[in-house]
């Protein structure tokens, strides 16, 4: 499994409980791998955090649901969701918001609204943010704000 790609712990234990590795050697191989530096998951949240916010658009919340997924400790998920910078958040939920505008122009301005919202919420933006990102972008193409409530 390390060959392909860079797995957690948990994750590793978990393969071996199914291929039915007693709990014993399964930890002490596993406690080898940390040792030797196979398994790292510190090094392995940070790198997940930094590919999939880049290549997906994720932010902290769904970055950090995927992470406890894969069996991440939560004070090593918060650790690395943390070193994302707010700034760098937000910019990436400008773009999204951007290229949705774009791909949804000519809609019905409310179903606009609701479908880039949308997109927002499933990549785990807040929706404080993802409102005003909204109401600004249709505000620069001189629409009113439907559906995009005023009050954060």
């Amino acid at each position: 499994m390390l060959s392909f790609s860079p797995r957690t712990r948990a994750q590793l234990a978990d393969a071996l409980r199914r291929k039915g590795v007693d709990d014993e050697v399964a930890e002490r191989v596993l406690s080898r791998y940390t040792e030797v530096g196979l398994i790292d998951d510190v090094a392995f949240a940070r790198a997940w955090v930094q590919s999939r916010h880049t290549g997906r658009g994720l932010a902290r919340r769904a970055l950090a649901a995927e992470l406890r997924q894969r069996g991440v400790a939560d004070d090593t998920v918060k650790e690395a969701v943390e070193e994302l910078d707010p700034d760098q958040e937000e910019t990436a939920a400008r773009e999204l918001v951007a290229k949705r505008m774009a791909a949804t122009r000519g809609l019905d301005p409310v179903k606009r609204t609701r479908r880039i919202l949308g997109v927002l919420a499933r990549k785990g933006y807040p929706s404080g943010l993802a409102y005003r990102l909204v109401r600004e972008a249709l505000e620069q193409e001189g629409l009113d704000d439907p559906g995009v409530p005023t009050d954060e």
